[in-house]
């Protein structure tokens, strides 16, 4: 009775949600020719403040999302929320990419582009604005999000790194 406790315990604990971001047909040349290969970028989160990227390649697509799913369930990261929002405004960086953001009000909804906006959805933050700078691409603006949805820090959190009550850090 216990083992099959534990095995709907697991199948619970794996409802992640994945959305794939792009893939991207790679060539490696070689003295015998090219070689073909997929680049598969997909974010995973639960959808309540978790969220996770992972960059697979295979000679074949699927095999390259299973890879990148696998890669992105390792990477999991937990970031601060307020609401359904984030508690204040951060620019995140990664190579030549930047991305703005930005907490918003209850019913604004994702205000995002096509990556961002995935990163953001699957990450469960429902009201936010966002702003990317310096690149399009998708690999850059995902990793520039997740660094900047990880430095988020709360007032409980920043209160605890300084000692100090959260009355005396609102202020």
């Amino acid at each position: 009775m216990a083992k099959r406790e534990n095995k709907f315990q697991k199948e619970q604990q794996d409802e992640l949600l994945n959305k794939l971001i792009c893939v991207n047909r790679v060539t490696k040349v070689v003295k015998g020719g090219r070689t073909m290969r997929f680049a598969a970028l997909i974010v995973v989160g639960d959808g309540n403040g978790s969220v996770g990227v992972g960059m697979g390649k295979a000679a074949e697509v699927p095999e390259a999302i299973r890879k990148a799913t696998a890669e992105a369930k390792r990477n999991m990261i937990k970031i601060a929320m307020v609401g359904t929002t984030i508690p204040h405004d951060i620019i995140g960086q990664y190579g030549s990419g930047k991305v703005i953001l930005l907490p918003a009000e209850e019913g604004t909804g994702v205000i995002a582009g096509g990556p961002i906006r995935a990163v953001l959805e699957v990450a469960g933050i429902k009201d936010i604005r966002t702003k990317c700078l310096g690149t399009n691409n998708p690999i850059n603006s995902v990793k520039a999000t997740i660094e900047g949805l990880s430095r988020l820090r709360s007032v409980e959190q920043v209160a605890a790194l300084r000692g100090k009550t959260v009355a005396e850090i609102i202020g």
